[in-house]
C-alpha cells in the first residue's frame, strides 16, 4: 500500500504543500556559486602531475 492510501485528502493536500514549500525554501536559500576551473586545475585535481616513485635497491626513490 502507498502512503497516500492511508491519509485523507486534506491531509495529502497538507502534505504537498509542505513539501512543495520545502523545496522551494531550499532552492531560494542556497547561493547560487559557479567555479570556473582553468585546465591546469583539472589536471591537478586529476592528478596528472603527481611524482612517479621507483625501487632502487630495496629503497623507494622518487623520480
Amino acid at each position: 500500500m502507498k502512503f497516500a492510501d492511508h491519509l485523507s485528502k486534506s491531509d495529502i493536500q497538507k502534505f504537498n504543500q509542505l513539501r512543495r514549500g520545502s523545496k522551494q525554501s531550499k532552492l531560494e536559500s542556497k547561493p547560487k556559486r559557479k567555479e570556473e576551473l582553468s585546465f591546469k586545475d583539472w589536471e591537478d585535481i586529476m592528478g596528472k602531475n603527481r611524482d612517479t616513485y621507483k625501487k632502487v635497491g630495496g629503497a623507494v626513490r622518487r623520480k
